[in-house]
């Protein structure tokens, strides 16, 4: 054998080098590993989670951050679920908590909506990606996939680096540009109505 055990255990050389790290809860990430994904992107951040209502909370700089990225030319991309829809009331029931998913996700748009006016910040609606959450900085990405009744802090995650083409990096990037093609524009309007 080349590579000892010692040396394969320490080194991914597998199609799984693409993990960096894997939590068994969303919450259970540190901090700092969002805060620094967010710090070091410069062309591309994403937010592909259907209420992203954890960010604003958890980082409360946040629209300050992503203002500045914007101008610096970064592309500033949420694509969250509709308030209104069929799919957000059905999830609402399924997670009967008094936090709804339709608030969770105004509490996005009203911080969205005093991002209004800078160039660069895109929001889109999609039902599509309830069942999966995918974050992505530059070459980075972290992905939930969220477990049947439990909310997206009580599911696992990943965090992935692109290392490959088609890797897991690519399957899921694919996902996110397919979702954001089909969704829906958030107007201004929709943003200003919805934090009501």
């Amino acid at each position: 054998m080349i590579w000892p055990d010692a040396i394969r255990n320490a080194v991914k050389t597998g199609p799984d080098r693409e993990i960096v790290s894997v939590y068994p809860f969303r919450a259970g990430c540190p901090k700092s590993v969002w805060r620094s994904l967010i710090a070091k992107a410069t062309d591309q951040l994403i937010f592909a989670g259907y209420t992203n209502y954890f960010l604003w909370l958890e980082h409360p700089s946040l629209r300050n951050v992503l203002r500045r990225k914007a101008e610096r030319g970064c592309s500033v991309r949420f694509l969250i679920g509709d308030p209104d829809s069929e799919v957000t009331r059905r999830r609402e029931e399924i997670e009967a908590v008094p936090l709804t998913v339709g608030t969770r996700i105004r509490v996005t748009l009203d911080e969205l909506s005093k991002l209004s006016g800078t160039s660069g910040v895109e929001a889109r609606f999609s039902d599509e990606h309830i069942a999966m959450s995918v974050f992505v900085f530059d070459e980075e990405m972290l992905v939930t996939p969220h477990l049947a009744r439990l909310v997206g802090h009580d599911s696992p995650m990943l965090h992935i680096r692109r290392c490959q083409d088609d890797g897991l990096y690519d399957r899921f990037a694919c996902h996110v540009t397919d979702l954001w093609k089909s969704g829906r524009p958030v107007s201004p309007e929709a943003s200003a109505v919805g934090s009501g």
